[in-house]
């Protein structure tokens, strides 16, 4: 099992934050390893939602589909896909630390299987750190166009 959880302190208010985060149409320009985001349902985003991406993470290029299965405007989005070696879920979270600071949380957690499973801690250690420059270019940006 691989579960990785990231917190990071954004300077900008919470509605601003989650807003910004839970549009998979801004993932490319935050999360280092997406190159591409693509609906495969109808916009708004919703229960049910699906959003093709497209990444490089350790060396491979990925394509995966996911769904969007919880979702509470301002509080938490999970999504999850069951496609591939390693079926992933992925947990962001949001809770205002004040008026003007939000902390959020990014939590991926799955279970590789095959030859995945075997790289699951070094992928683990992969993902902390990928977490970490996503939510650090995550605040960059929020921060800067405050």
């Amino acid at each position: 099992m691989v579960d990785v959880v990231t917190k990071r302190n954004i300077h900008s208010p919470l509605e601003r934050v989650a807003e910004y985060a839970a549009n998979p149409d801004n993932a490319p320009e935050w999360y280092v390893n997406i190159q591409s985001a693509e609906w495969k349902t109808e916009k708004p985003l919703s229960v049910g939602s699906q959003i093709a991406f497209k990444a490089q993470f350790l060396g491979r290029e990925l394509a995966y589909v996911y769904e969007i299965v919880e979702y509470i405007a301002g509080e938490k989005m999970i999504m999850r896909t069951a496609q591939g070696p390693f079926p992933m879920e992925t947990t962001y979270t949001w809770e205002a630390v004040d008026e003007n600071t939000t902390q959020m949380t990014l939590r991926n957690r799955g279970n590789p299987t095959g030859f995945s499973k075997m790289a699951a801690p070094i992928m683990s250690a992969m993902m902390r750190k990928a977490n970490k420059k996503d939510l650090d270019k995550l605040k960059n940006i929020l921060e800067i166009n405050s």
